[in-house]
């Protein structure tokens, strides 16, 4: 998918991880991810959530689109910090599915190394449904 999906790949999203029903992205927040109050804009916590969201939901083999999602912003992420979004799959039936995406920044401390441990920044909630006649994504 990454291959194919440019916005994915402009915006520095990563794919570090994917199986059946889940999926993990990353993303370094630079300067062009930080908004006018000086930490990452939810758009992008959002599309790094929505991103794995998307992997995880395609991982099965059968196109699937979102049918929605919403996401909740719990702390700041700020410039510097790696950001990941873990996808796991918590219901699947039929063609709709239903995907939970915790998102955690380590940050990074003031000698530019990262410090202990992961926080929570966001929790996003992702509606799928799968469109078995679309051309498959990729191939797992």
């Amino acid at each position: 998918m990454t291959e194919h999906d440019r916005a994915i790949r402009d915006a520095g999203i990563r794919l570090v991880d994917i199986g059946p029903g889940r999926a993990r992205t990353a993303l370094t927040v630079t300067a062009a991810h930080v908004n006018g109050h000086g930490i990452a804009h939810g758009g992008y916590l959002f599309f790094l959530a929505d991103a794995a969201f998307s992997f995880a939901c395609n991982s099965h083999g059968v196109s699937t689109v979102a049918a929605g999602g919403d996401i909740a912003f719990l702390r700041a992420a700020r410039l510097g910090d790696e950001l990941v979004a873990e996808a796991r799959e918590t219901a699947l039936s039929g063609r709709s599915g239903i995907y939970d995406v915790t998102v955690t920044a380590s940050r990074v401390g003031s000698a530019g190394s990262p410090s202990s441990g992961a926080e929570v920044v966001a929790e996003f909630r992702g509606r799928s449904r799968a469109v078995p006649n679309l051309p498959p994504p990729y191939a797992v």
